[in-house]
């Protein structure tokens, strides 16, 4: 596909982790790769700038939400994704198929497609795979995912086998339908989803099936839906590895230190979630001394460094005790600073997993990193 590239740059010796290099038409991503989360278009309370110096390479956006506001159609007319984020690097958009398991209780799912209530005024919507090719072509993103149906309950089996057999029907339309309409063309990669719950010969099946069509790359998805751990290490272990080794794999939904390190050392590539920004909204820090709550009263006073070995802005130029005071009277900028600080916190981490990767010595900073988290965790 023009524009499109990836190679294993190296790989580790003692596990499936390996270090990268994504080419697409907005730029290259070095992978093991955090990808922020902007939902509606934006990284909540950052600006492009500042994602760029914390170490951002690629951004996801959500079909669903965007769909509904300000509508694809919209966005198509201001520019495409890039021009409404000031975005000059790679983007991704999401299905929608995670709002298919997250608005479960008022979605209905048939063969064809998924009807929904708008979240905004009720209004009825209706997805289906090549309505939602349609949304993330007008989008302008440049890897766009095939419409997959996330299962409500991972342990269920007949219900995963059900939903996970309707992800490779509506795959087969999304690839028909971006090959119709010439996604290769305007620079828009596809990537499938492999599902399976925590079953894994459903996941094996499906990573088969998934892989038949050959595509830039390959995602699993319904994981980190309210499974337990060991149930997410099922999926882990029967798809990361075994997806092809020449195409970037994409762990969706998946963002904490613990589940960076668990998936790298499977073969994971890429990863997105909103947990810095989200936890920088709620005053939880990530830093090198575990994760700290910001509301703690033991930091009212405290005129360190958020983090002394961070240089980021946060932690260059403000104390913990006055970001405390920040979150407590609910100023804006202290959730800015908390999300930028976790922003570049996650990347730094990424850089320090592939640094390691490439000397071999990724088991030695794991635990490293989660001895220091579990030690000192959200004090």
């Amino acid at each position: 596909m023009t524009g499109f590239a990836f190679q294993v740059l190296s790989e580790s010796k003692l596990t499936s982790a390996r270090t990268g290099l994504f080419d697409t038409p907005h730029g290259e991503v070095e992978t093991p790769a955090f990808m922020p989360v902007g939902t509606r278009g934006t990284v909540k309370g950052l600006m492009p700038r500042d994602l760029e110096e914390a170490g951002s390479r690629i951004l996801l956006g959500n079909t669903y939400h965007l769909h509904l506001r300000p509508s694809d159609e919209v966005i198509e007319a201001l520019g495409g994704l890039h021009a409404v984020m000031n975005w000059q690097g790679p983007i991704l958009t999401d299905s929608g198929g995670y709002q298919v398991f997250s608005l479960g209780d008022t979605a209905r799912i048939d063969e064809d497609g998924v009807n929904f209530k708008s979240i905004v005024d009720g209004s009825a919507i209706r997805f289906t795979a090549e309505r939602v090719m349609q949304i993330q072509s007008r989008l302008g993103a440049d890897i766009v995912m095939a419409f997959d149906q996330c299962p409500a309950d991972p342990t269920d089996r007949q219900g995963v086998a059900l939903a996970t057999d309707r992800t490779h029907r509506w795959l087969e339309r999304c690839v028909r339908w971006h090959r119709d309409h010439g996604g290769e063309d305007r620079g828009q990669a596809l990537f499938g989803i492999v599902q399976g719950g925590a079953f894994p010969d459903l996941r094996e099946e499906s990573l088969q099936a998934v892989t038949e069509h050959d595509l830039v790359g390959y995602a699993v998805g319904g994981v980190s839906v309210g499974e337990s751990r060991e149930q997410m290490q099922i999926a882990l272990e029967a798809t990361g590895s075994k997806l092809p080794r020449d195409k970037p794999r994409y762990l969706m939904g998946v963002g904490t230190p613990r589940d960076f390190f668990e998936a790298i050392e499977r073969g994971f590539d890429l990863f997105d979630c909103v947990t810095p920004t989200r936890h920088g909204r709620t005053a939880s820090a990530y830093t090198s001394q575990g994760r700290l709550n910001l509301r703690n009263q033991q930091w009212v006073r405290d005129t360190s460094p958020l983090d002394p070995e961070c240089p980021c802005p946060t932690c260059t130029g403000w104390s913990k005790g006055t970001l405390r005071h920040l979150v407590k009277v609910d100023e804006m900028l202290g959730a800015i600073l908390l999300s930028m600080h976790n922003v570049y916190y996650f990347h730094a981490l990424l850089r320090r997993i592939r640094e390691a990767i490439s000397e071999d010595r990724l088991l030695e900073l794991k635990a490293k990193v989660l001895a220091e988290a579990d030690a000192n965790s959200a004090r």
